[in-house]
């Protein structure tokens, strides 16, 4: 018996890897966050698949359905939104499998950063302009940021942010960047990227706040920071220069 972990990517169904979806459709179980993963995920579940929506549950009840299925020899595929890899409680429920000898697999996710900066239609890595991606967050109920970890120390850098789980804290946000970045910076805020709901506030450190307030965001948004979201003035990458030699060219320097 196996749990499956699978990042569920970052809502559209047709946002799975093609082994995700391939893995729920081999599992007589499947797990999933109720509260941020599509049901439309549920359609790859084999015919009398037993489903269970974790929303609602502890970390003990979650445990005690990987040792029902254990017990049984039913294979689980557990899905998270995202990618497994940041804010994902996978680390937890790994450490209690490993204390029963419960195997498991890790499947990777299209992350929620990345469909949004699709739905921006931006690259966030602008040459001479942002070359470094920060993915962060504020402080919350449910974890604590470490103290070395905060939106200020981040923004010094002056790097592009993607800062989640933090709408309600957009004040905050706010409050500790502006003077880093200047209130004219870009900002750009968008709601549950690839659902059919979704939707994008576009804006500045100055105004993003008024706009929120006009439109009210009550959860599931990622909200981006950093002057690479509204430059269109930069210099091209010499990537595609007819002068840069590399070794896949494979033609003469000009």
């Amino acid at each position: 018996m196996t749990v499956n972990f699978i990042g569920a990517g970052p809502g559209a169904a047709d946002l799975i890897t093609v082994r995700g979806r391939d893995l729920i459709a081999a599992c007589p179980v499947c797990l999933y966050a109720g509260s941020i993963v599509s049901p439309d995920l549920l359609q790859y579940c084999p015919p009398g698949a037993r489903i269970i929506d974790t929303a609602p549950m502890s970390l003990d009840e979650i445990e005690a359905e990987y040792l029902k299925a254990e017990a049984s020899s039913e294979d689980i595929a557990r899905l998270h939104s995202g990618d497994l890899s940041v804010w994902s409680a996978v680390a937890e429920q790994i450490r209690r499998l490993e204390k029963h000898g419960i195997a498991y697999t890790l499947t990777p996710g299209v992350p929620a950063f990345a469909a949004a900066a699709a739905a921006l239609g931006r690259e966030l890595t602008i040459p001479a302009i942002a070359q470094s991606l920060v993915l962060t967050r504020v402080s919350g109920r449910a974890s604590p940021m470490p103290v070395n970890e905060s939106l200020a120390k981040f923004g010094a850098t002056g790097s592009t942010l993607a800062i989640h789980l933090a709408i309600h804290a957009l004040g905050q946000v706010v409050d500790e960047l502006a003077p880093l970045y200047g209130a004219d910076c870009p900002v750009a805020v968008v709601v549950k990227a690839s659902w059919p709901d979704e939707r994008i506030i576009r804006g500045s450190l100055a105004d993003i706040e008024a706009k929120v307030a006009a439109e009210p965001i009550e959860r599931t948004a990622i909200i981006f920071v950093g002057p690479s979201l509204g430059t269109n003035d930069f210099q091209e990458s010499s990537l595609y220069d007819p002068a840069y030699q590399r070794r896949f060219r494979g033609r003469d320097r000009m």
